[in-house]
């Protein structure tokens, strides 16, 4: 599955997973200084529209990032002649630069938020101190072209996020394609020691079509969690000054870091239980299924074989499953349904006392609101993919199972 993709894929991802927390430390203890030095000073106030992209910083960020990547590449590239090689190490460079690319479009237009709704607020007659809106009209009155002007920013944000969008996800495509041509490829030059085992041609055929398309969703997603936080997570905190207190339990520093903190947990933790049971039951379910049709091949050919009795009896421990299957799945949706729900309100309930106390503007409560919500979700990676994760642990034993046996037939042919 990674060995036919990446050179040496224990060593490098490992590699790259500690070149990468190295790189993300220089950066927040030293880069930031160390760009400051070079005259890529940073922004004090955030940049509203498209400049929030081409900032001093955002522009030592990419060479930043570049020499980062380059450095440990060009090593493997001498170590490794993997056919691969650029698909696999430059692709998944590319992926992980667009998706922090994608996150900061959304803190572009989280930066968006505050300035709009204040217009809004002030527009409807509130003059609440700490707004962050100047009107262009009659002693700095909201007139309708501030209010336009501000939705043409956003428009301007969001066509770039639909352009970078649609280039990646045809990218990412490619990507994925490749790395199912390179299992096929892997698989078929095996075949020898592969045609005698069973279910082998759905190996090949349909688990890496399935294992390809469920990493596409899978990896892109853990990816964008990850950006999310490095990009959130100062947000929040910076954020964290207006709410000082939470319902119950009183004041906390850093109170909105540490309730989307708990509650993520929380649900994963929750759900994790619930869920326990699923990927042996899916994993089981593919093999009763494969003997089921296993058996109905055999009887095109053979008329002594795929008898009333033995289909029956087949299709009895399919049923069986997906009965069992149906029973688990329903007290996990239960739990995962109501965890989703209560999700809907949670920041407006850890909020209460601060809006009651009027300590933040409307469009304040909007940036808060947003960045909470940015937060919890990537916290929430296992929640929100938690079914798609177990297909994917179903598949992987599959692959894993059949990799085992080529292995064990080609020892015996030796």
């Amino acid at each position: 599955m990674f060995h036919s993709f990446f050179p040496s894929p224990k060593k490098f991802f490992l590699s790259w997973i500690a070149w990468s927390a190295l790189a993300i430390y220089v950066w927040y203890s030293y880069g930031i200084g160390w760009g400051a030095a070079l005259g890529f000073t940073p922004n004090e106030d955030p940049i509203i529209g498209l400049g929030h992209f081409v900032t001093p910083q955002f522009q030592w960020f990419y060479i930043y990032s570049f020499i980062c990547w380059l450095l440990p590449a060009l090593v493997w590239r001498k170590i490794s002649d993997h056919p691969w090689f650029w698909w696999s190490v430059g692709g998944s460079a590319l992926i992980i630069f667009k998706t922090y690319f994608t996150v900061q479009v959304s803190v572009a237009i989280n930066n968006w938020r505050r300035p709009f709704f204040d217009c809004v607020q002030k527009a409807l007659g509130s003059d609440s101190p700490g707004l962050q809106c100047t009107g262009t009209g009659v002693d700095g009155a909201i007139v309708a072209g501030d209010i336009y002007s501000l939705i043409g920013t956003f428009a301007e944000i969001a066509f770039v996020f639909v352009f970078v969008f649609v280039v990646s996800r045809f990218f990412i495509s490619h990507y994925i394609f490749r790395w199912r041509t390179a299992m096929t490829d892997y698989y078929t030059s095996k075949w020898e020691y592969v045609r005698g085992i069973e279910g082998a041609s759905q190996r090949v055929q349909e688990d890496t079509m399935r294992f390809a398309g469920i990493v596409e969703g899978l990896g892109v997603a853990v990816i964008d969690s990850i950006m999310t936080l490095f990009a959130f997570l100062p947000v929040l905190f910076g954020l964290s000054v207006y709410v000082s207190e939470l319902p119950i339990v009183g004041e906390v520093a850093h109170a909105l870091f540490w309730a989307a903190l708990f509650w993520s947990l929380f649900g994963t933790v929750l759900l994790a239980i619930a869920g326990i049971k699923l990927p042996g039951l899916e994993f089981h379910n593919q093999r009763v299924e494969a003997s089921y049709r296993k058996e109905l091949v055999y009887g095109e050919d053979n008329p002594t074989r795929a008898e009333a009795m033995t289909l029956n009896e087949l299709f009895g421990d399919v049923r069986k499953n997906y009965f069992r299957l149906y029973g688990h799945y329903m007290y996990f949706n239960v739990f995962r349904s109501m965890y989703l729900q209560a999700d809907n309100i949670f920041a407006y309930i850890i909020l209460i006392p601060t809006i009651v106390a009027g300590a933040i503007t409307f469009g304040l409560l909007q940036q808060i609101l947003t960045a909470f919500s940015q937060v919890s979700s990537s916290f929430q990676y296992l929640v929100n993919s938690w079914t798609t994760i177990v297909e994917l642990l179903s598949i992987h034993k599959r692959l894993k199972g059949f990799e085992v046996q080529i292995a064990e037939n080609e020892a015996l042919e030796k």
